[in-house]
């Protein structure tokens, strides 16, 4: 143990963290009857709000996913500047207010059959959401050795077969991690969402639409379904990883 106490107080310092976290969570948790959760869910309007969240999160995390994951080894690749430039770029999003992304993308597609679709709600997680696979992406492929892509090279391989069999299964991952936050992340948006497609209605509006009309108990319930929804994929991203990197 560390003589003079240090160690406590970083697990002091963990442990109020994780309080500030966990204790929110745990309200919701022991607050309401999963017999109430199920009633919820039950209706028509709750079913639909999560197919459209369903569909619309995949599409986000799916095109994030194919743009991101090359995006992220090319700005690995890059020099200093252009990388810090990328990234920096990428992370607009991120720190954008919610409305304010909604809105700037209403400004964008008004006049087209984009908002107020389905497409409209992928648009606005992916704009919102999609920025983090790549940015994982990128830090997941500049921490391996660049021992063997560099072998791989004096051999004669391509820049896309060093990509393919030597990179993206290195960082496969750290790069599952990201795509499964940005997943959660598109699911989980409300503010862009509300102002490009508040129709169909996805489950972040369901939940303010059933707030306003039905008080803070039904709320309470979709809450409980994102937080176990949440804890399933988080799960299965923990034994994805770890299947991965042993």
């Amino acid at each position: 143990m560390n003589r003079d106490g240090s160690g406590l107080l970083f697990l002091l310092f963990f442990a109020l963290l994780a309080a500030a976290v966990a204790l929110p969570v745990l309200a919701v948790l022991i607050s309401i009857r999963p017999t109430e959760v199920a009633a919820v869910f039950s209706s028509s309007f709750v079913r639909d709000a999560v197919r459209v969240s369903f569909f619309a999160s995949l599409m986000a995390t799916a095109a994030a996913t194919v743009l991101g994951v090359p995006a992220g080894y090319a700005i690995s690749r890059a020099s200093r500047r252009v990388r810090l430039l990328a990234l920096l770029l990428l992370a607009l999003p991120l720190a954008f207010p919610p409305v304010a992304s909604g809105v700037m993308l209403l400004s964008l597609l008004r006049g087209t059959p984009i908002p107020d679709s389905l497409l409209g709600v992928a648009a606005a997680e992916f704009f919102v959401a999609g920025s983090f696979v790549a940015i994982a992406s990128a830090a997941a492929f500049s921490a391996l050795d660049p021992i063997y892509a560099d072998a791989a090279r004096t051999l004669g391989a391509s820049e896309w077969r060093i990509f393919l069999r030597i990179a993206l299964p290195a960082a496969l991952g750290n790069i599952g991690a990201g795509i499964a936050f940005t997943w959660l992340r598109a699911l989980g948006e409300y503010g862009a969402t509300s102002i490009l497609a508040y129709h169909p209605s996805s489950l972040p509006v369901a939940l303010y639409v059933t707030l306003s009309a039905s008080g803070v108990r039904a709320a309470l319930a979709l809450c409980y379904g994102f937080v176990v929804l949440t804890v399933v994929v988080l799960a299965l991203q923990w034994i994805l990883r770890r299947s991965v990197v042993q």
